[in-house]
């Protein structure tokens, strides 16, 4: 029997035509056999988190409950994500927050978690990438430093790129081989 190994991947920017939503689809479209990603695009419909609303189990926004499923039943979680000022969108760092909770026991615990994308800057997004894996970390993930790419968006196309497509791709069968082994 071959097992499915299922990836949330978790897209930082809520722009329709952005660059990582189109790496994110492209990861999924040409992912290796045996591999789901599941592109998980929405973070624009989650309210700011707000523990008093999230207390009690009755008023937790729709949005949040699915996300945390989605997540959930995911074996790893990949985030592909640009950088803004210097660090994560608010809507991944939210969305981060929404799947912590409850505290010790949220979506992310115990999920191997990398990152990717691509901005426009010399630096490719590392900030951002490097304070999601932490923010993911302290949520209870199990950061996966390796599997990191942070590509700078000026001089190539990333979507289009051999060279970025080739690192996106070996990104993923990094994370992918390291569930595999703990299978």
């Amino acid at each position: 029997m071959t097992h499915t190994t299922t990836v949330a991947v978790l897209v930082g920017s809520l722009r329709a035509d952005s660059v990582n939503r189109r790496l994110a689809l492209a990861l999924r479209d040409r992912a290796p056999e045996g591999v789901v990603l599941d592109v998980v695009d929405d973070l624009g419909a989650l309210p700011f988190y707000n523990e008093d609303v999230d207390s009690d189990a009755l008023a937790v926004p729709a949005a949040a409950l699915a996300l945390r499923e989605r997540v959930a039943a995911a074996d790893v979680v990949l985030a592909v994500t640009p950088e803004y000022n210097g660090t994560m969108p608010a809507a991944l760092n939210n969305a981060i927050d929404w799947l912590s909770r409850p505290y010790g026991a949220g979506a992310l615990v115990g999920k191997r978690f990398g990152v990717v994308g691509t901005t426009p800057t010399p630096y490719g997004g590392q900030w951002a990438h490097a304070d999601t894996l932490r923010s993911a970390g302290i949520a209870g993930a199990v950061p996966v430093e390796d599997v990191t790419v942070s590509q700078p968006g000026i001089d190539v196309d990333p979507v289009e790129d051999e060279g970025v497509r080739a690192r996106l791709d070996a990104a993923l069968a990094t994370l992918v081989a390291r569930e595999d082994a703990a299978a």
